[in-house]
């Protein structure tokens, strides 16, 4: 027995202890292949899950390297059958395979005989497989290529899609090499992608995942379709390429609800392709307008469903998906494994904050106390309007002017989910707001004044959670959420983790109403920052105002 931080249980789950010592050594080597599920103050829990395994697998850590984290931290002997069942589920990573055969082009080759027999006899896999070739090979329908690593991963045999790429239209793309370059980890990002083909680089907030983009099309030199956001997002997609890259205006187009340029790098937002008229959605031909050579899939983690159905028929083109995590709260992280690909690299949070690339941050929860009336109010609400009731409480408004007035020349976001609470706010801390319907014109002028220093508070709804680059953003305020969304407040927190000129740290706020749903809402949101190492410090309302 040793002293480690880590009890791993039969169960599959493992017991962090947050203050030994070894705590951070220990997270980051489970990192790879372990989900974090609930992080109260002084033991976070973790899961083994076949899909973090075979992620892990694909990235390139075997069983051994697992096995030996979890022997290395472990406090007490590690349960043997759960030793030999981490091995066995890692191992069943790859014992398909999809390749390109000269002669009968796609087909499904098995590297044990028994797995290919027991996955040909499913219903689940009806009309996708062709002939039987040998009794190794199956014949697979070219079109059917991402559906049918759908139904493999969902039966337990995850396939290694090693069947190759088309080029794609070729189109002269470079990095520029005007006082800047690649940093080591965004140039391991773009290897690890490149080796595979196609998957998920998982950089934080601030971290440059557009650079590893633009590094990605460089090596590809082909035609590149880049799905984003919003209209915003595409826009500074569009000013990051024509600055590092050889990429002139006229090359990139944008494909949104205001402009439909198809040029060789083609910009477009997932609104624009997910509108449906009629039953159909006339935009997703885009798709089939170029013969692409790569697509690049921005906040991969917020994939709307008709793109993942479209995602399945372009398993020949190169793809790339970034994101600050891969949590989806709906639970569809398999799909983006086998549609857009594995997760090819990931580097812990803390990583890149030790190496100054992003900004230290401070995470505090702020708890109020609601007024009797409030307290009524909340009682008597409809179970799905709880939320909404805690979430919005006038009591949140004098705390969030007494953080906003604690942190004066700073630049600060205060950030909701409900649009009538933000007009609140707008009106009691004299700021502007950023919501849906904001025009992009004036979205653009209110973020160019604050990242000019000439507007100091800015109120932002849910369209802060995607890429706006806002460098000087040094606090956010967070007063109501997507319920109880790990992915958010991971958006959220990254506004201000870009580093700041004069070394400052970061400021996360998230105010909270004490005895009601608001509060488990937020601890559920914390969790994917707790597995980052970000700790969350609570204090009380009074506590504001008297500090």
């Amino acid at each position: 027995m040793t002293d480690g931080p880590l009890i791993v249980q039969s169960d599959k789950t493992l017991l962090l202890e947050i203050d030994h010592p070894d705590a951070s050594a220990c997270r980051m080597a489970i990192a790879p292949f372990a989900e974090l599920e609930r992080s109260p103050e002084h033991v976070h829990t973790y899961r083994l899950t076949p899909l973090g395994l075979w992620n892990a697998r694909a990235a390139g850590h075997d069983a051994e390297s697992v096995v030996d984290a979890l022997l290395r931290f472990s406090r007490y002997p590690v349960p043997h059958a759960l030793l030999v069942d981490v091995a066995e589920t890692m191992d069943r990573y790859g014992r398909l395979q999809l390749v390109n055969d000269p002669a009968h082009g796609l087909v499904l080759k098995a590297l044990d005989r028994v797995v290919l027999i027991e996955v040909a006899k499913s219903k689940k896999l009806a009309g996708m497989l062709g002939a039987k070739l040998d009794d190794d090979t199956i014949a697979v329908h070219a079109s059917e290529r991402g559906r049918l690593k759908q139904a493999l991963l969902k039966l337990g045999w995850p396939a290694e899609d090693l069947a190759g790429y088309v080029d794609g239209e070729a189109h002269a793309i470079d990095l520029a090499e005007d006082g800047w370059k690649l940093r080591s980890y965004q140039q391991e990002a773009v290897d690890g992608f490149w080796a595979g083909g196609s998957g998920v680089v998982v950089l934080p907030c601030g971290a440059g995942k557009t650079l590893v983009g633009a590094a990605a099309m460089a090596t590809a030199k082909a035609t590149t379709l880049i799905l984003v956001t919003n209209t915003v997002a595409g826009r500074q997609w569009k000013r990051e390429l024509v600055a590092r890259t050889s990429l002139t205006e006229d090359e990139v187009g944008e494909y949104s609800g205001e402009r439909k340029e198809i040029r060789p790098v083609t910009i477009a937002t997932y609104q624009v392709l997910t509108t449906r008229r009629g039953g159909v959605f006339p935009h997703l031909d885009l798709f089939g307008a170029r013969d692409w050579g790569l697509i690049i899939y921005d906040e991969v983690h917020l994939l709307p469903a008709p793109i993942f159905r479209f995602t399945a028929d372009l398993q020949a083109r190169r793809r790339l998906g970034l994101t600050a995590t891969l949590v989806r709260e709906d639970g569809r992280e398999g799909d983006v494994f086998s549609l857009i690909g594995p997760k090819r690299y990931d580097a812990p949070w803390k990583d890149i904050e030790s190496q100054g690339w992003i900004a230290p941050a401070e995470c505090v929860e702020v708890r109020v106390t609601l007024t009797d009336e409030e307290r009524m109010r909340y009682a008597v609400a409809e179970p799905e309007e709880r939320y909404r009731v805690a979430a919005t409480a006038r009591t949140k408004l004098p705390v969030v002017r007494a953080l906003v007035e604690r942190h004066i020349g700073d630049q600060v976001l205060v950030i909701g989910g409900y649009i009538d609470q933000l007009h609140q706010l707008g009106e009691y801390l004299d700021a502007p707001i950023v919501q849906g319907s904001t025009t992009n014109k004036e979205r653009e002028r209110l973020f160019d004044a604050f990242r000019s220093g000439e507007l100091k508070t800015l109120v932002i709804s849910k369209v802060g959670n995607f890429s706006i680059d806002l460098p000087e953003a040094a606090v956010a305020i967070q007063v109501s959420g997507s319920f109880g969304s790990r992915q958010e407040e991971a958006q959220r927190l990254g506004r201000v983790l870009r580093p700041k000129a004069d070394g400052r740290q970061a400021h996360f706020y998230t105010v909270v109403a004490r005895d009601t749903i608001d509060t488990e809402y937020a601890a559920h949101r914390q969790r994917f920052l707790a597995e980052q190492g970000y700790a969350y410090t609570i204090i009380d309302a009074d506590d504001v105002h008297s500090g």
